[in-house]
């Protein structure tokens, strides 16, 4: 699909397409291992569960098919480090290929969702008719629970399953997710407008006698030892934002024009390597949000080659947050590599771990930011990262610490 010249009122913006992604809502991968994948997600890089969802091998009886019981763990996992109900979603890769009907599974996307936040349930109404209007590959739409968000699912043309949402649940002071007698107001289909609000939901379920107290909590498993900046937290770092998005695809040119045509990314920067071509795409002010990558490097970087995910970012409080947490991912038997610089553009010191399936994790510390203008700093003026350099301090950037700040308390 190419660009359109008609405007949409976007909150009294005209813009070219009916929504405006703000940032990486939400993203997911499946696993083989999925016990050994819970610690490491869980009780190695600190996300905590929010919910379980024990459904997703139910029959229509609601019985589990006894082809399916020897894949192993055949729950979902919800994950959070701040507010969001979930930032991270963590599926059993075997039960997802064994029941996915719609067309669209590849066996080699072990990403389960790519999810992108927008500013209002109106940009998801109106923005899944646009996609429909321009014959998109949405797979369904509505709302779901757990988390509660309002959305639109599609795929990109490697089929990945990218998603626009609005009114993620938020997780408060107690830890507590809703209860489940509130997960009530699912929709299969794009919702009517206007809809009633969440505050509107909450003294309702109030009303009808909800224990508001009864939603899932998670509980620490490690010893709170380590000193964070002032803080006893059970790890010595603390995941503060989750992405930047890197993935493989087929056709370079063709999934630019996709995510920048259809979702509206931005074009940060482009580098070289090994010849070949990678593209950094943004949809906020961070460098980028988004990076795509030739299927080719996969083989040269000596990766995982069966999936379509190069590395998944999570950014820590602070460049010691990170050294620290290298040596602790490292005394747990974790496996680290560093990347070269081209292919981590506008990032400052950055090292994959690899999680029990392969899948790469990238542990940073900081994003450059864009200003007005819209331009990067020029590769010239960044700071030289030296693979297997790690100061024991760094001079600050002009953007150190800046773009999207951690909100509430690290634990």
């Amino acid at each position: 699909m190419t660009g359109t010249k008609e405007k949409y009122a976007v909150g009294g913006v005209l813009c070219d397409r009916p929504f405006k992604i703000r940032r990486l809502g939400h993203f997911g991968v499946n696993a083989y291992k999925m016990d050994e994948a819970l610690f490491f997600y869980r009780d190695l890089l600190g996300f905590r569960i929010t919910d379980i969802r024990r459904d997703m091998a139910d029959d229509r009886d609601g019985k589990i098919p006894d082809a399916l019981r020897s894949l192993g763990d055949l729950n979902g996992y919800f994950f959070r480090y701040g507010h969001d109900h979930h930032a991270f979603v963590l599926y059993n890769h075997a039960l997802r290929k064994a029941t996915d009907h719609t067309g669209f599974h590849r066996d080699d996307v072990t990403i389960n969702q790519i999810t992108w936040q927008v500013g209002s349930l109106a940009e998801v109404v109106e923005g899944d008719a646009w996609f429909k209007r321009n014959a998109e590959k949405v797979t369904r739409s509505g709302r779901d629970m757990p988390g509660s968000n309002w959305h639109s699912y599609l795929m990109d043309p490697d089929f990945h399953k990218n998603e626009i949402y609005y009114g993620m649940e938020q997780i408060g002071w107690n830890g507590r997710s809703k209860p489940l007698d509130m997960h009530d107001r699912e929709f299969a289909k794009a919702a009517p407008l206007p809809q009633r609000s969440e505050y509107t939901e909450v003294n309702e379920a109030v009303a009808r006698g909800s224990d508001l107290l009864s939603g899932y909590r998670d509980e620490e498993t490690f010893p709170l030892t380590h000193n964070v900046q002032g803080v006893l937290l059970a790890r010595p770092f603390k995941i503060v934002k989750h992405g930047p998005v890197n993935l493989f695809v087929e056709d370079l040119d063709k999934s630019v024009a996709w995510y920048r045509d259809t979702m509206g990314f931005i074009v940060t920067e482009e580098t070289s390597y090994g010849g070949e071509r990678c593209v950094f795409l943004r949809n906020n002010t961070e460098h980028h949000s988004l990076a795509l990558f030739p299927v080719a490097l996969r083989e040269k970087l000596g990766l995982r080659p069966d999936t379509t995910l190069a590395w998944f970012g999570i950014q820590l409080g602070s460049y010691q947050q990170l050294v620290n947490a290298i040596d602790f991912l490292k005394s747990y038997g974790v496996t680290f590599r560093e990347m070269p610089q081209e292919l981590t553009s506008g990032m400052d010191h950055t090292i994959l771990a690899f999680d029990p399936d392969g899948h790469a994790m990238q542990l940073y510390w900081s994003m450059e930011q864009i200003g007005w203008d819209g331009k990067p700093r020029p590769a010239a003026q960044r700071r030289a990262v030296v693979p297997g350099a790690w100061p024991t301090m760094l001079e600050a950037n002009a953007d150190s610490f800046m773009g999207e700040p951690f909100l509430g308390p690290l634990g």
